[in-house]
């Protein structure tokens, strides 16, 4: 089973949801790089439960400890191990789980695939794995900052079920996502995405949406032309987030319905620099940056615990029923948001290393 991610900045990430704990193991991140556990922290504590009553209740401080690879505020070039510990996991919750399958969760592959499953919270399946993640994308974040300080990634809840925000990319500001529960970059539309995340959860329903994400003065020249591009590195990145069903970049599912003369981002000379008049490329081509701000878009699916009762079977191929139990998201989107800036920071950290190496 691999856990890991990257090339020149790599990491693995560990342990179960109800697990002792959670956490990383970084390779490859350079030495010098200013870091502290106060700058992991900021980031798990906006990916954290517990934070408003629209997410899940389930209370962990997710309080990070640097294990190795810092030393007074400064990596060191050596293995950068993070760790969280598990503090309010009740695996008891999950004892019906043990034998049964829960609709659209891992729990069948995993037994299909390995013979053996941690049941508990779904182990490994569990969306409490992106705590490394969140982890491992603020030390990327500070590398990146670090060799190209203009570099800023925001993510944001575009669209809750039927609701959508209409802000566009370019007028985001960080400041107003983080001013709202949800996390969505319209205060107005927040209210409204909130009351149909607590009605879905008192009817013991779940609701899924749109993650947007913007990477805005991104340097020109990172990605490769063939199987290694920026935005299928990007692809890969967003769709092993859990409960992420769909990725789209720049123009994405709406490009069919272009003629290439109105699709061809046309260029022009601003100064000394090269700039598109349009982004329906969405800041990637021929998989390398052109400079321009990088625009995705990620579909997550409705969160597979519901507290109705479903149709399933269980380990013995037997008919069965289940109703959820235990602490989970109707909607996962307002903690997903971290996640994917964490991603994104992440890809951009190795694909800056690798072309730091190219250009050597």
């Amino acid at each position: 089973m691999s856990s890991s991610f990257g090339s020149v900045f790599k990491i693995s990430t560990w342990g179960e949801s109800h697990g002792v704990g959670v956490g990383v193991v970084i390779d490859g991140c350079p030495a010098r790089v200013p870091l502290t556990r106060e700058m992991i922290q900021a980031e798990l504590d906006r990916r954290r439960p517990g934070q408003s009553d629209i997410v899940t209740p389930r209370n962990e401080a997710d309080a990070v400890e640097i294990l190795s690879g810092v030393l007074d505020g400064l990596t060191l070039g050596t293995p950068i191990a993070l760790s969280v510990r598990n503090k309010d996991h009740r695996s008891t919750a999950y004892d019906e789980m043990q034998h049964t399958y829960r609709p659209s969760h891992a729990d069948y592959c995993y037994d299909a695939k390995y013979g053996i499953r941690a049941w508990a919270g779904g182990g490994r399946a569990s969306a409490r794995e992106t705590i490394g993640r969140v982890a491992a994308g603020a030390v990327a974040r500070a590398v990146v900052r670090t060799l190209c300080p203009q570099v800023e990634v925001i993510a944001w809840v575009q669209q809750v079920h039927s609701i959508i925000c209409p802000t566009p990319a370019a007028e985001v500001c960080a400041a107003t996502v983080e001013g709202n529960i949800v996390r969505t970059a319209d205060p107005a539309v927040a209210e409204e995405m909130a009351a149909a995340i607590r009605s879905a959860r008192s009817a013991g329903d779940s609701l899924g949406g749109i993650v947007a994400c913007t990477v805005r003065n991104c340097p020109v020249g990172l990605g490769d032309p063939v199987f290694d591009k920026l935005e299928a590195t990007l692809g890969h990145a967003m769709l092993s987030i859990p409960a992420c069903k769909g990725f789209e970049i720049g123009s994405g599912f709406s490009a069919p319905q272009f003629r290439g003369s109105q699709h061809n981002d046309s260029f022009y000379m601003d100064g000394p620099r090269v700039r598109t008049r349009t982004n329906n490329s969405g800041g990637i081509q021929g998989g390398i940056s052109n400079g321009e701000d990088i625009n995705m878009r990620l579909a997550f699916k409705p969160t597979a615990t519901l507290m109705i009762e479903q149709e399933t079977v269980n380990d013995a191929h037997q008919p069965a029923t289940l109703r959820g139990k235990g602490r989970h998201d109707a909607c996962v989107l307002p903690r997903a948001v971290p996640v994917v800036e964490s991603m994104a920071w992440l890809v951009l950290c190795d694909h800056l290393l690798r072309q730091k190496t190219v250009s050597l």
